[in-house]
């Protein structure tokens, strides 16, 4: 493993009291969540808010080899432990007071990814995998909660900034680093910026876009293609609400393809549907008939 020595001899260090409230705004939020879901006991929703308060630098300490600082020390698991239980019978009460919840939350993201930061880096390790120790041990304890009550993890879905609050924080911290700037200092900035950064976020709703969003014009058409396909199946009628550019784009489409195939397997499933109405082109029998020239017939018996 290269050596990192010249960039960072010391790890930064919040004092207990500080990592605590970190702890116990994580387990709080946890319990929180937790609540809200039925048929779990009250076992369960303490150990989701334990895992929620902790695991984010359970997950660090996991991943650089040492003992969590969690098992360290007995306060650690007593005020997780606490504040769960708090989190889970004061629903209503801490509703209240979300906005410091919020605030302090975003604060111990940003203590979470500085520490687990500069204690890569203070080990050997190189930047970039230190950057994501230190995301890990910023959002860890989210990811644990949604794998415990088995649902979607939030951080891989559409939402406020989060993880990417964290990483433009610890990456700020190791420029900083770089440039021989102070741990401490640099670390309240990474602090600072992380917790700016999310408030933000949730304040004006900043996300990263959805990645179906970088198609979502051609699935437009493709639905208001399907739809007039739909309509013409039990109506007879057509109507093109698009433009004949769009329906080219469409034919070489491989979804608009499949869509055409679905809509054909549609069709011969309306064996009882009624047939479109055809209407003959009313100058049919106006036209001459087979070795006749137009030009001979007088004008009233003339066709064309």
């Amino acid at each position: 493993m290269r050596e990192n020595r010249g960039v960072l001899d010391q790890t930064f260090q919040t004092p207990l009291p500080i990592d605590l409230i970190a702890v116990g705004v994580g387990s709080l939020q946890g319990a929180l969540f937790a609540a809200g879901f039925k048929r779990i006991d009250l076992l369960g929703v303490a150990i989701i808010g334990i895992a929620s308060g902790i695991g984010g630098g359970f997950l660090r300490d996991i991943l650089l080899g040492v003992t969590p600082a969690a098992f360290s020390d007995n306060l650690y698991l007593v005020v997780a432990t606490l504040a769960a239980f708090v989190g889970m019978l004061l629903p209503r009460l801490l509703q209240k007071v979300d906005p410091v919840i919020t605030v302090l939350d975003a604060l111990s993201i940003g203590m979470f990814g500085a520490i687990g930061t500069t204690k890569a880096l203070a080990m050997g390790m190189p930047v970039v995998p230190a950057l994501f120790i230190g995301t890990v041990s910023a959002v860890g304890g989210g990811v644990l909660r949604d794998v415990m009550l088995n649902i979607p993890i939030a951080l891989m879905h559409v939402g406020s900034l989060y993880a990417v609050a964290s990483l433009v924080g610890v990456s700020i911290l190791a420029l900083l680093l770089a440039l021989g700037v102070p741990v401490v200092a640099a670390s309240i900035v990474c602090v600072a910026v992380t917790a700016v950064l999310r408030l933000l976020a949730v304040r004006f709703g900043w996300s990263l876009p959805e990645q179906r969003a970088l198609s979502r014009i051609q699935l437009r058409r493709q639905r208001q293609v399907e739809q007039v396909i739909e309509e013409a199946l039990t109506t007879g009628a057509i109507t093109l609400p698009l433009d004949l550019a769009d329906l080219a784009d469409l034919a070489d489409d491989d979804d608009f393809g499949a869509a055409g195939a679905g809509a054909g397997e549609a069709a011969r499933h309306r064996s009882t549907a009624p047939s479109p109405e055809v209407r003959p082109d009313p100058l049919w029998d106006m036209r001459p008939g087979p070795g006749e020239d137009p030009k001979e017939c007088p004008p009233e018996e003339r066709r064309d």
